[in-house]
Parts: C-alpha cells; structure tokens; sequence
C-alpha cells in the first residue's frame, strides 16, 4: 500500500487514484531563461523516483510538466543578450534535455509551453470573471485573493493575517494587497497576444493552471514541484482552477526539499551557481543521481561538488561488487531463485518506497545486500549456488530499474566514470599507462626499489594501483 505525504493534509495519505489504475501527475517545470542547475536536479531526480515507482506499481500514469517560456525574467534576460525571446527559450530548452537525458531521466507524456495554450489561459480568466472572483483593470485582470472560500489551505497561512502583516502598498490597480495578476497589459516591446482586455500576457501562476486542467482534467491525482512553489505559486493555482470550475483541483501535493550549496542559498551573486553541466564536468551522471536521491526528497540538500566522491566511491563499490556477482553467476544452468537475502532486499525496497519514497531506507537495504555478496562471493566454501546468484540479480535488477543507477555494464561503466575522474583531475591516461607498463618491467627485472619508485609517483598524481592475476589495475584515489 502506497502512502505518500500530502502537503494539502500535512500528513502520509494512502494512495487512492481517482479513477481506478488510470493516474494523472503534473509537475512545475523550469522557467527557460537560463541553463538548468542542480537544484532543478535535485526535483527532477526526485520525480523520476516517483514516476518510476508508480509505473512499477502498474499504475497507467500521465505524467505532465511544463515550461514557462514567457515571464518578466525571461524578457530581462533576453533583452541583456540581444537576442530574441524565442532564441533564449529554445536555446535553453535544449540545455534542459541534454541534463535530463545525461541523467536518464524519463520524459514526460506531455511537455506544454505556456506560449502555446494562451486560448486556454484566456478561457480560465473569462471564467474566473464570469464567477467574480476576478476583476479587470486598465487592460490588466487581477485575481481577487478575498473572494476565494479556502485561500491559503496549502499553504496553512491565514488570509486576514497576511493582509495584517502585509508591508506593501495597495498598488493602485489592485484591491487588495493579496491580489495577484492572471493578465497583464504589455509594455512596448515585450510580447503580446490580444485578449478581451486587450494586448498582453498571462502572469505565471494562471499558465499551470490552464495547462494542467487541459491535459489532465479539472480535478486529478498529483501535483508535485519544489517546496519553494508552495506558496505562492501553489497557493494561487489551486485559488484559480477551483475558482474557475467549482471542483477540488488536486488530492495530493508532493513538494521536494530545498538544495543550498555549502550552507547557502544558490546564487551567481555569490558565485556559487552550479549548473547540471557544471556538475557532470567533473562527475558521472551516475553519481549525481545517487547523491540526490540518498536523502529523503521532502529533506534539504546542502550539495558540495567535494560530497559527490563518496558517492562515486560507493557507486564504484557497487559496480564492483556486480562484475564479481555476473562472473559467478553465469555459470548457472537453472532458473533464478530467491533466498531469504533476496526476498528480503525485495521486500525492504519496496515498503521504504511504499512509505513516501524513503530512499534512505533503500540505501540501508542496498548496503546491507551488497555487504552480505561482499562476504560470500570470494569464499567457494559458502558461496551460494549460480541459480540464487542469478536471484540476486533479479532483485537488483529491479531496484537498478527504479533508482537509475547500478543499472549498467559494470566494466563499461566503471570505465566511463575514470574518464570523467581523470578530466577532474586533469592527470594524462597516457602518462599513467605509461608508468604502469614501466613498473611492471621494474618488476620482472626485479628491480623493486624502483617499481616502488614508480609507484609513488602514480599515488602523487592520486593513481592508486593494484595487481591481480589478470594484471595490474588501477584507479583514481581521493
């Protein structure tokens, strides 16, 4: 049974779709005006989780996000870069793919542009009109926040307390300080689309309204975005499409936590804004994943690019202990069968993600298998037989499938993280092999006070050696 913790309730609901297996999510996505950061990773990844999840569950999921490719911030930006709107977004857009496809994200069912779906932006603000609950002036329409029955039940906050401690001014158009903008009259030179108010643009909050109901009805399943949204964009969604249709907009609200670098809020004012690309310069897609997804999603973040080498060591540790698990294991003749480490890696991984997605409850059952392979893979005496081998890897296969990582080829991928190690630490793969190959003729010459010689120099350039049977291997030390 599946319990997810509502915003709305302030508490972990059971899980009822409204109809039947069918279930409709929608998710904010970015607003195009720059390149997506890790922030927008760290919701994305936590999505993913859940989409995936679901879909394991057998649930027939609709999955929408959105783009917001028209807003003050995006005409500023364009307008600082002499380019047109529509160059800025798209160039942006692009960017976003190329993040989320690196992260093996899956890809939403419907992506709607809010430049696309002004009729329907319109149409809710007609309606809204039409039921008095907005008002126009001067060319521009405002929601009115204090003839909405409900106004800051997501949120919790009460609406006569914050038009008391309200400190801005009644702008002249409005009524009310609360009052938000659904359609704003447009100044020279910024887009613009005629409306029965005349030439203008929708404000944010209207846009996911309008785009969500379109895709998924007026009333649907799930709505998810970053704890930052709930208030007020969140807030003002639900007071728009309830006001339009008369209808509960949505029945559960699931927020992620916040990411702050290093103990402070991201900023490029204080020189810690980090993109998606920033961050797979120097680690593997892999890796971000897994760093994002080992704390809980409705817990902060305090990324540091320094925090990402344990999860590439443990990510490492993994993939080795999976090439050892797939050697022994293909030897097997038989079907796979579980035994009670098995079923109880099962088991565990899917009641911490049935209890509100708890990952970290995942991580402790990961670690906790994984350790158990650790000790009976080497030994013949207590290994289990290639048939239970094969077991294991169905388990992980299916954790591996939810999570997005350990999912691969473990030498291919052991591979693609030491190339994206070596770029960090700007060392020469050549030079490396190099002295590898002279130390081995150190060796076999028997001169072993300067194969040690050689050896010290790779720790100095942090390659840490190791020789097997197969030969001597390598990686990148911390």
């Amino acid at each position: 049974m599946l319990k997810i913790y509502n915003t709305l309730t302030q508490k972990k609901d059971e899980f009822k779709p409204l109809n039947g297996n069918k279930v409709g999510m929608y998710a904010c996505g970015m607003t195009v005006y720059d390149k997506p950061h890790i922030g927008h990773a760290r919701k994305e990844i936590a999505m993913d989780l859940v989409i995936r999840w679901l879909r394991y569950l057998d649930y027939d999921l609709t999955y929408v996000r959105n783009f917001t490719d028209v807003d003050d911030k995006i005409i500023q930006r364009a307008n600082e870069r002499e380019m047109s709107i529509t160059e800025l977004t798209e160039d942006n857009i692009e960017a976003f793919y190329r993040a989320v496809d690196a992260l093996g994200l899956v890809r939403p069912d419907v992506e709607p542009k809010a430049t696309e779906h002004i009729p329907h932006i319109i149409a809710m603000v007609e309606k809204l009109i039409e039921n008095s609950i907005a008002y126009e002036v001067n060319g521009s329409v405002y929601f009115g926040v204090d003839k909405f029955k409900g106004y800051g039940k997501l949120s919790g906050r009460n609406i006569d307390d914050m038009i008391a401690g309200s400190r801005v001014s009644v702008e002249e158009d409005k009524q009310n300080p609360l009052d938000f903008v659904l359609w704003k009259t447009s100044k020279p030179n910024e887009p613009s689309w005629e409306s029965p108010w005349g030439s203008g643009r929708p404000g944010w909050h209207i846009e996911c309204s309008a785009m969500s109901t379109t895709y998924l009805g007026n009333n649907f399943d799930i709505h998810a975005g970053g704890r930052d949204l709930i208030f007020p964009h969140h807030e003002n969604e639900i007071a728009q499409a309830e006001g339009a249709t008369g209808e509960k907009f949505v029945n559960y609200w699931v927020h992620n936590g916040f990411l702050t670098v290093e103990g402070e809020k991201m900023s490029k004012s204080l020189n810690n804004f980090i993109t998606v690309d920033d961050a797979l310069q120097k680690y593997h897609p892999e890796v971000l994943r897994y760093f994002m997804l080992a704390t809980h999603y409705r817990t902060p973040i305090d990324f540091a690019m320094s925090r990402l080498s344990d999860s590439e060591r443990q990510l490492t540790y993994f993939y080795d202990t999976l090439e050892q698990l797939n050697a022994f294991a293909e030897k097997a003749t038989g079907l796979p069968e579980r035994d009670e480490h098995a079923e109880k890696f099962l088991n565990e991984f899917e009641s911490s993600l049935n209890d509100d997605f708890n990952t970290p409850r995942v991580y402790a059952a990961l670690f906790a298998i994984f350790t158990h392979l650790n000790n009976v893979l080497p030994s013949k005496k207590i290994r289990p037989s290639g048939e239970v081998l094969r077991g294991y890897q169905e388990v992980l296969k299916i954790a591996s499938s939810i999570l997005g990582f350990i999912d691969k080829e473990p030498v291919a991928i052991k591979e693609e993280i030491k190339n994206v190690q070596i770029k960090r630490l700007g060392v020469n793969r050549t030079e490396i092999e190099t002295l590898i190959a002279e130390r081995n003729e150190k060796r076999k010459e028997r001169d072993f006070a300067a194969a040690d010689a050689i050896r010290d120099k790779l720790l100095e350039l942090k390659i840490v050696i190791k020789d097997t049977p197969q030969g001597t291997n390598w990686t990148i030390g911390q």
